[in-house]
């Protein structure tokens, strides 16, 4: 057995029950389960390992429901820097189709790197695109090279240009194929057990790149498995556009037409929405992941998320592909979801001379989304989102996943009156401390499970590589 003891933070922000945030407080774990959480003279006074963290604020680790790690090959590309999804996609999928599995490693180690360093314990990786020998099975050796907690889709796309999907021909697969690989995937990785540190989800690619058929069988595959599924859907007006022309229905109503809404299923994005839609979600409980940056680079909208959690929609957060944001910093997409609302709501009319704004109109107040909502959105939601009950809070029973934030940094100066706050409305800080299941990932602000430097070059050769192919 191995016990970690955490004590002495200025702050220990629990996303319990209760939203409680402890001063002066810590948390025991023994085997990668928290035993207690509470005030540092309550706990235990020694561990195997411990980290004094007066000067940090300590929180749970930040849940990243929506990736594509392999993306991490083609950030900022010039022909992909100044469109929208569907020429941004056409750009691509070539070039994602020529990468290697020794490519898919050097992507997973760096985007999976990034994410821990901005205090991301939990990854999903939305994988679809399985060409050149690469399998699903890359992406989860790589992972698991650095330590972080993770779930792998065996994603998919089978509609090629000939038949009216958007990907080209050579992109895709055969949907008999793609069914046989998911039950390997499923079969040889899938750990449903609390505490897992490998799961595997079901995620077609979108409308526009899956047919119906197949659609309809992974969601049977999925429920005879008892595991999750995941697609994008309503991103941009043309996936709206497409759906109506070729299916006759909104993307939701597809959805709802292939058995797609359901407590099991969550969509990337889900931006173009209308009321009717969120209502549908919230009943059947279907769960969305945010991807802010994502959508304002490629000028997809803004999603409706205070409307979903007004609804008691599920509402995760996600950093999206490494190529459509190109960054994963997972604590910077928490501040992004923040703004972003704020900025959806749009501002109160402008005063006249003799008029002063009311601190009860409800754009003063209750329209706009929080410090601490963001966050929650980022841990309890994500862990909701991926229906996982044991991570997203620190308590006992749960995983020991969590990351720390030193306060005393430059970023923080001024503002900590509230620092719970200052997480989120001031700039990103680098981690201090990222824990998955007990173990360090990031100690000191670096990565301390792997030699980033000769994958940094590595990747770097293996970028140049596929790029002088384009």
């Amino acid at each position: 057995m191995t016990t970690l003891l955490a004590k002495n933070a200025d702050v220990l922000v629990t996303m319990d029950g209760q939203r409680r945030e402890l001063r002066n407080a810590g948390l025991f774990a023994r085997d990668g389960i928290i035993e207690q959480v509470g005030p540092t003279a309550s706990l235990p006074a020694t561990a195997d390992r411990v980290l004094d963290l007066a000067g940090h604020i300590l929180l749970p680790g930040l849940i990243n429901c929506h990736h594509h790690l392999d993306q991490v090959l083609t950030r900022n590309i010039p022909a992909a820097q100044n469109t929208n999804l569907f020429p941004w996609l056409m750009a691509h999928y070539r070039i994602w189709a020529r990468r290697t599995p020794e490519d898919t490693r050097t992507a997973v180690l760096i985007g999976c790197g990034e994410l821990a360093l901005s205090g991301c314990t939990t990854v999903f990786d939305h994988a679809y695109l399985f060409q050149n020998g690469c399998r699903v099975d890359d992406q989860i050796a790589a992972a698991a090279e650095l330590g972080i907690r993770f779930v792998a889709s065996r994603g998919s796309m089978s509609l090629g240009q000939s038949k009216g999907g958007l990907p080209p021909d050579d992109c895709v697969e055969t949907e008999d194929a793609i069914l046989r690989d998911c039950v390997r995937a499923i079969e040889r990785y899938h750990d449903p057990t609390p505490g897992a540190m490998l799961q595997i989800v079901l995620a077609p690619c979108s409308p526009f790149s899956v047919t119906a058929d197949l659609m309809r069988e992974q969601a049977k595959m999925a429920r005879h498995y008892g595991i999750r599924l995941h697609t994008h859907l309503c991103e941009t007006l043309d996936e709206e556009r497409y759906t109506l022309a070729h299916m006759g229905l909104r993307p939701v109503a597809y959805m709802e037409s292939l058995d797609w809404v359901g407590e099991d299923v969550w969509y990337a994005h889900a931006v173009h929405v209308n009321d009717a839609e969120i209502g549908l979600f919230a009943r059947k409980g279907a769960g969305v992941c945010h991807c802010p940056s994502s959508n304002m680079r490629l000028a997809s909208g803004i999603a409706p998320v205070k409307a979903y959690r007004d609804a008691g929609v599920r509402v995760g957060l996600g950093v999206d592909g490494a190529a459509s944001n190109d960054g994963s910093n997972l604590l910077g997409e928490a501040r992004q979801a923040m703004l972003l609302a704020r900025l959806r709501i749009g501002l109160p009319p402008p005063a006249g001379p003799d008029t002063a704004l009311s601190t009860s109109d409800p754009l003063c107040a209750q329209e706009w989304m929080t410090a601490r909502e963001a966050l929650e959105i980022a841990t309890v939601g994500g862990a909701s989102v991926l229906g996982r009950s044991d991570l997203g809070s620190l308590e006992p029973g749960k995983c020991a996943d969590f990351f720390t934030l030193a306060l005393n940094a430059i970023n923080y100066a001024g503002g900590l009156s509230d620092p719970v706050a200052a997480v989120v409305f001031c700039a990103p800080g680098r981690a201090r401390h990222t824990v998955v299941g007990g173990r360090l990932i990031v100690d000191n602000g670096e990565i301390v499970t792997l030699d980033t430097e000769p994958v940094i070059r590595a990747h770097n050769r293996n970028t140049a590589r596929l790029m002088e192919s384009a």
